[in-house]
């Protein structure tokens, strides 16, 4: 059985979530998974994307909402109430195939669901669905012989607060954006119809990425290179208009 580190740094903001990630992925110290969330709220756009084209940066400064560029690939993404997690590892830990490296890492998230009684599955290339819709959306870079995948779990989502941050190519068509939105996403509190909390369904999923996966998971910290590391990648990287602005 192989074991990870298990990370929980709760609630940072977008830069130093990036740089987090980044961190550990470049210090390559151990298999980790990390458990986390965002404060205050963030828009992050895929790698090839670009900010001023996918978000109002009007809006998000109006409400305090970060915008940020991913190491991943993908679309924008709203991170506001849920559960983000992060799977770093050597390649070897996983399929050598895309796809079917998706679908090992997000069954630790479709176990996790299933402990607070919501059943899914996996779908298309990188999402999982509950009930035929979207409760998390995943993406994966591979960098020096490493896999880095993260993810989101909707604990409840807010639909108009989305679109007013994401820019829209016709606003006529806004209303109907945000119903086919609702129609095709949904979120842990809408399918069991209250709340959980943040530290329970991290338990859940972590448990999940144990069994699914049949590793042990070794609660720990950064360690102070990765810390030092993260703190300077947050600052000459992620927080630059060279990095965030770059396409």
């Amino acid at each position: 059985m192989q074991k990870f580190r298990l990370l929980k740094t709760a609630y940072n903001n977008a830069f130093m979530n990036m740089a987090i990630d980044d961190a550990i992925l470049q210090s390559k110290i151990m298999p980790t998974i990390r458990i986390y969330s965002w404060k205050p709220s963030a828009v992050s756009i895929g790698y090839f994307q670009s900010l001023t084209e996918e978000i109002n940066l009007d809006k998000c400064k109006e409400l305090n909402v970060d915008s940020i560029r991913r190491i991943t690939g993908g679309g924008a993404v709203f991170h506001d109430k849920e559960l983000t997690y992060s799977f770093i590892a050597p390649e070897d830990a996983v399929s050598k195939d895309i796809l079917e490296s998706y679908k090992q890492i997000c069954g630790g998230v479709i176990k996790g669901l299933e402990k607070i009684g919501i059943k899914a599955e996996f779908a298309g290339i990188n999402d999982i669905i509950a009930g035929g819709k979207k409760i998390s959306g995943n993406a994966q870079t591979r960098k020096n012989n490493c896999v880095l995948q993260h993810g989101t779990i909707l604990m409840d989502v807010d639909v108009k607060k989305m679109f007013s941050l994401l820019k829209v190519p016709n606003e006529k068509i806004r209303d109907k954006l945000i119903q086919n939105v609702k129609e095709r996403v949904t979120s842990v509190k809408n399918i069991l119809g209250k709340d959980i909390g943040f530290e329970e369904l991290s338990d859940k999923i972590v448990e999940g990425f144990k069994e699914a996966l049949n590793i042990e998971l070794v609660e720990g910290e950064l360690t102070k290179e990765e810390t030092e590391l993260a703190e300077e990648l947050e600052k000459k990287k992620y927080k630059t208009k060279e990095w965030n602005f770059k396409r």
